[in-house]
């Protein structure tokens, strides 16, 4: 299938309001906590309606206005949660969990490049750069490495810019349309995860 072809569903659309988080031995403010929204939402240039980020200098503003993360990567973190004593069992985990606004289906990070486009009946979205993992991602998955684990397996997901402002709902499919292909997704994290080891 071409990049011209690749489809993606939305399998769920999820917002958060900034709250306290127990993190890296200290109490902290962040939005990482989505939950799902029922129905349409509206996405402006800055994200989605009633969505907050705590910290627009790493999450958030044009370029990050929206979060999208591949739910072929839920099993990983449910096991390793499981594994590292989080929870008795592997439990699934709901949508949102690791702080996305949409949870999708049909694209993982090796099929999308940094200018690739995403087009929904309403809403055009362009991809800009790769999550990089922080202390607020392992305090949620409820273990230290969890950080270290998104690094070494590129289980980044992306974020993504507001080109046609719109609304999005849970069930709908978009398109890939290829951009310029310079630069991959995982290539991109690769980088940042060498400047992060150094």
């Amino acid at each position: 299938m071409s990049a011209a072809t690749l489809a993606v569903r939305v399998v769920s659309v999820n917002i958060g309001k900034v709250q306290p988080l127990a993190a890296g031995g200290r109490r902290v403010l962040s939005g990482i906590g989505k939950r799902p929204v029922v129905g349409p939402v509206s996405v402006g240039t800055l994200g989605l309606a009633g969505d907050e980020q705590a910290d627009p200098s790493v999450h958030g503003g044009r370029d990050k206005a929206v979060y999208a993360y591949p739910v072929a990567h839920y099993p990983f973190w449910q096991g390793q949660r499981s594994l590292h004593g989080v929870s008795l069992f592997e439990e699934t985990l709901p949508p949102g969990f690791a702080g996305e606004n949409l949870s999708i289906d049909g694209l993982q990070e090796a099929d999308v490049w940094i200018g690739d486009a995403l087009h929904f009946d309403q809403l055009v979205l362009r991809v800009t750069e790769p999550r990089q993992p922080c202390f607020k991602f392992a305090a949620v998955m409820g273990y230290a490495q969890a950080a270290r684990d998104m690094l070494a397996g590129s289980r980044c997901g992306f974020y993504l810019a507001v080109v046609q402002a719109g609304s999005i709902c849970a069930g709908e499919v978009g398109m890939l349309a290829p951009g310029r292909r310079a630069l991959g997704v995982v290539e991109a994290f690769a980088a940042k995860r060498a400047r992060h080891l150094r």
